[in-house]
């Protein structure tokens, strides 16, 4: 089970995995997010979030892991393993699809749940509903193909413990305003919709 002393601590990391993808895109993203969601909905997260390797034990000590990049993804076998126990303990992995990732990551995810699907997440899900309302679901961050974002989830009975963002670019939208001159009413939504998801992970 997660470390409920660390839960306490509010403490959040990002996955580093193998594969080649750049696991570490975005550097000012969570940061930011973070600071908004301690200003704006009552949480005390450590100003700096973890780094965590998928097979490291260490994964039970974090409530929320994000994870993100635009190429490949690799799992071993142990890995798999290790973040299929950690999310079905309790863990919450949000990916971010910073666009060319996905056909990887579906792959990896089948070592980690082959009974499981990943299915849309409803624009009634309570995800959508916590400090910031987003009635018609998952905002547009970032276009690049004209198609519509897409909130994918894994499910543990009715707990949602996998959040995959699709074409929609969420992590950009967190980082600092002068990396991609995002307008302001853009960068808050995707501000917003994050704290809800830190929000629910946490209650979750």
């Amino acid at each position: 089970m997660l470390c409920c002393t660390v839960c306490v601590a509010q403490e959040i990391a990002i996955l580093k995995y193998k594969g080649g993808g750049d696991w570490y895109a975005n550097p000012t993203a969570l940061p930011n997010l973070i600071a908004f969601c301690n200003s704006n909905i009552g949480t005390t997260i450590n100003p700096k979030p973890r780094t965590v390797e998928v097979g490291s034990p260490e994964l039970f000590s974090y409530p929320w892991i994000h994870m993100t990049g635009h190429g490949n993804v690799f799992f071993s076998r142990e890995e798999a393993e290790n973040l299929r126990t950690y999310l079905l303990s309790g863990g919450f992995l949000h990916i971010d699809d910073n666009y060319g990732m996905e056909p990887y990551l579906r792959k990896e995810l089948v070592k980690i749940f082959p009974d499981r699907d990943l299915t849309e997440v409803g624009v009634d899900h309570p995800i959508f509903n916590q400090a910031y309302n987003f009635p018609k679901g998952l905002p547009k961050i970032h276009e690049h193909d004209n198609k519509r974002p897409q909130a994918l989830g894994i499910f543990n009975e009715d707990r949602l413990m996998v959040l995959f963002t699709f074409e929609t670019d969420l992590g950009d939208g967190w980082e600092d305003q002068a990396v991609h001159n995002d307008p302001e009413e853009v960068r808050t939504k995707a501000l917003q919709m994050g704290a809800n998801i830190i929000q629910y992970a946490f209650k979750n």
